[in-house]
């Protein structure tokens, strides 16, 4: 029970911020629950999850979806589930930042932020550090940010 009261501290990585609410010591290896903050524009490499389920619930701002060639935006309040092995991206849309909730599972890939933290890699001039970690973390890249193409 102590794990899961352990408070810990927010980790910033390629301007994002990143607070750890729940890992994989707290929830045995089930899941894990990342709040994120995004700036606008903000948005990753098309990327795939071989391992994880990921699902965003977004709290603030307003997010523009990329999953399977299926373009979509979701705001406040709203809910996207990306399963397991489809291939998918997002992109902050607006002037304000987005803060979500990143629920994964199984747990683990909470990691990956942690890790390119401690490297200080950016996207894209240290792309093979990050493909490199990435794949440690059952992350493929597969394409450009949306916007980049």
């Amino acid at each position: 029970m102590e794990q899961l009261l352990k408070e810990t501290q927010p980790i910033s990585w390629n301007g994002v911020t990143y607070k750890t609410l729940l890992d994989g010591l707290g929830s045995g290896g089930a899941m894990s629950i990342v709040d994120s903050i995004s700036p606008p524009g903000f948005g990753p490499p098309r990327h795939i999850h071989d391992a994880e389920d990921e699902a965003f619930v977004l709290l603030t701002g307003r997010c523009r979806f990329w999953m399977e060639g299926e373009t979509f935006e979701r705001g406040a309040g709203a809910a996207v589930f990306v399963p397991r092995g489809k291939e998918h991206t997002f992109q902050v849309v607006g002037d304000e930042p987005c803060r979500h909730l990143l629920i994964l599972t199984p747990s683990g890939f909470e990691n990956f932020f942690a890790d390119m933290a401690a490297g200080a890699f950016r996207i894209p001039e240290d792309m093979g550090d990050v493909e490199e970690a990435a794949a440690r973390h059952n992350l493929r890249f597969t394409g450009p940010p949306l916007g980049a193409e």
